[in-house]
């Protein structure tokens, strides 16, 4: 079985999942495959033309005071975007191409501090070859690669999966063919799959 994280940039709750997530699967002894996607085209496949926070007023001021609420609990720092959703693109296709490199992670979490904590444009090619450096890579290098058309199809590759996986949203958990969404339910996720290691799917 294998245990993979599915998550967007742009996703709020996909911010603290990646805090947290390394950590949490090293405990039970669980390697996590990074797998970002991109939620625009699965929104735009139910019928949404932005992100639901935004389509739903109420709800986005409730998820904003949700997430801080989050961040205080668990220690981790957090800033309200002044531009949201942002545009994750770049780094996704980067992050997607290498997946199973062992910097991805690292760089992830770069990523998302940039955004949720810096309050920074992850759009912008000089934040995302910032975030490459702080992991120690050669950002000139990644940044050209990810222009690739190979490298942009599996990007779309991968956001195709997961919707025929039915992944809906963000931070989303597959532990094997078991689906988990969401946050509040990394741990049950984690706790799941341990139970069932060494299990053929």
């Amino acid at each position: 079985m294998t245990f993979t994280f599915w998550f967007e940039f742009a996703s709020t709750y996909s911010y603290p999942a990646a805090m947290r997530l390394e950590h949490l699967a090293a405990e039970r002894d669980i390697e996590v495959r990074w797998q970002p996607f991109l939620l625009g085209p699965i929104f735009q496949a139910q019928g949404w033309n932005d992100t639901p926070f935004k389509l739903y007023p109420a709800k986005g001021r409730y998820m904003w005071r949700d997430i801080e609420r989050i961040c205080e609990r668990d220690g981790i720092r957090f800033r309200r975007p002044s531009q949201f959703p942002r545009n994750g693109l770049l780094a996704a296709r980067i992050a997607n191409w290498h997946a199973e490199e062992p910097w991805v992670p690292a760089f992830v979490r770069s990523v998302l501090r940039a955004n949720f904590e810096h309050d920074e444009d992850i759009a912008d090619p000089q934040v995302i070859a910032n975030c490459l450096a702080e992991a120690n890579l050669d950002a000139e290098v990644l940044l050209k690669q990810s222009q690739q058309p190979e490298v942009k199809e599996s990007l779309r590759a991968a956001t195709e999966q997961a919707q025929a996986l039915d992944i809906f949203g963000a931070p989303f958990f597959m532990a094997g063919t078991e689906p988990f969404w969401g946050y509040d339910r990394m741990e049950q996720a984690l706790d799941w799959y341990e139970a069932r290691m060494g299990e053929e799917e």
